[in-house]
């Protein structure tokens, strides 16, 4: 009679020791001279991994104000947040920043404000979503995207816990040390899409080279980034710059 609750008991006893592990572990990427971009792409799997989701993707807002993809945990989220950015009629994640507040869709088969991104998201296999800002006090820069293939998005806790998340990555980009607040925000964010430019074509570089598809590139790149204890943003420099071959990332 108490083995299902018994069970029930130990399930969620491990989800919180996985969930308080995975914490730890991105607050372990926030030493001096971190990585942003690499820290945002832990956030991603992470969620994927903690959350009844399917994909994450993450975007920031430029030092001009425009939003921009940061991290995606799959090629296919990344080129959906992208046709997102690209239209006029914006979507859940645009929302999110707008407002300050989640967005969730329940069904992309219902009447949604944003017609064009839901025949999107049904097409690429989404059923429903969650957008949570990336916000601390009066600054939203940014929010994440979380798809699921099923229906409703996301519960209480786990929205609970999918804000803890964006706030252990927001409150890491707005620390600075400098009286200049806004200057220092600036030149990061403006870094971190710097960053993101060499690592699409060090991704670009690894698939055509290993003939594979841009997830398997880079899940290779950052593999090998973490088995050399380097920033992912110096392992795609020396693949763009020659300075490491392929065949190394690859492990060959």
């Amino acid at each position: 009679m108490n083995a299902p609750r018994a069970a029930t008991t130990s399930a969620q006893a491990e989800r919180a020791m996985l969930v308080a592990e995975r914490f730890v572990t991105l607050a372990d990427t926030l030493v001096n001279d971190y990585d942003v971009v690499d820290l945002l792409h832990r956030l991603t799997n992470a969620s994927v991994e903690l959350l009844d989701v399917t994909e994450a993707g993450l975007m920031l807002t430029d030092p001009q104000g425009r939003l921009q993809i940061m991290a995606s945990s799959s090629e296919a989220t990344r080129v959906l947040e992208l046709f997102e950015l690209q239209s006029r009629e914006g979507g859940p994640c645009v929302e999110a920043v707008k407002s300050g507040q989640p967005v969730s869709v329940e069904d992309f088969g219902a009447v949604t404000p944003w017609p064009r991104f839901a025949d999107a998201a049904l097409r690429s296999g989404f059923k429903s979503m969650h957008a949570v800002p990336m916000r601390l006090r009066e600054n939203t820069i940014g929010a994440m995207n979380l798809f699921n293939r099923e229906a409703p998005p996301l519960d209480t806790a786990e929205q609970r816990i999918a804000r803890a998340l964006t706030d252990v990555a927001t409150i890491a980009i707005l620390q600075q040390r400098s009286a200049d607040r806004t200057t220092i925000v600036n030149e990061q964010l403006q870094a971190a899409l710097n960053t993101r430019i060499v690592i699409e074509q060090a991704k670009g570089v690894l698939a055509e080279s290993g003939q594979v598809t841009m997830d398997v590139a880079f899940n290779a790149m950052r593999r090998y980034s973490r088995d050399h204890s380097t920033k992912l943003s110096e392992t795609a420099h020396a693949l763009v710059h020659k300075s490491l071959p392929p065949a190394e990332v690859f492990g060959l």
